[in-house]
């Protein structure tokens, strides 16, 4: 799928949908786990009722796992794992974590992520990313499942 100018907002809630984004009254929301205090307490009860960055990134799922990609021009780029009501994961629930990313006229540059000294996210530092037109891959194992998605570049909030 790809995304250009002012489809990109339509082109990624397409993309949550896609990788199984459950309506709550659905038999599979039913069975669910039941959230932690700390998400009751936050307001958050109702598995994927939250898409909001929690890290200043683009929230997106695959199945019963968030994940929030934090892309940075100066090639910083983090992505950090939760599960279905938003509680944080270690980043260990994920293995070989990469990103691509994909500028006009030039190689891709291909990204290991490794995991941050405090085991909560994956972190990469590659080239600055300057330019409009990048696109960007990533890709994990979660739960012994690969995923991939491709995305345009879209500069974090922070």
């Amino acid at each position: 799928m790809k995304c250009l100018g002012a489809q990109v907002l339509g082109c990624l809630g397409a993309l949550v949908l896609a990788a199984g984004c459950s309506d709550p009254a659905s038999p599979a929301a039913e069975q669910a786990p039941t959230p932690s205090k700390d998400a009751q307490h936050a307001g958050i009860t109702t598995p994927h009722g939250d898409h909001s960055p929690h890290h200043g990134g683009l929230v997106l799922m695959n199945g019963e796992v968030h994940y929030e990609v934090v892309l940075d021009r100066s090639g910083k780029h983090r992505i950090w794992f939760s599960d279905a009501v938003r509680e944080d994961l270690p980043a260990s629930i994920a293995t070989r974590v990469v990103i691509v990313m994909s500028r006009p006229g030039a190689a891709p540059e291909e990204l290991a992520l490794s995991i941050d000294d405090n085991g909560e996210s994956w972190v990469a530092a590659g080239a600055p990313v300057a330019g409009d037109d990048v696109m960007v891959k990533v890709s994990f194992v979660a739960r012994g499942q690969p995923f991939e998605v491709e995305l345009p570049f879209l500069v974090s909030a922070k």
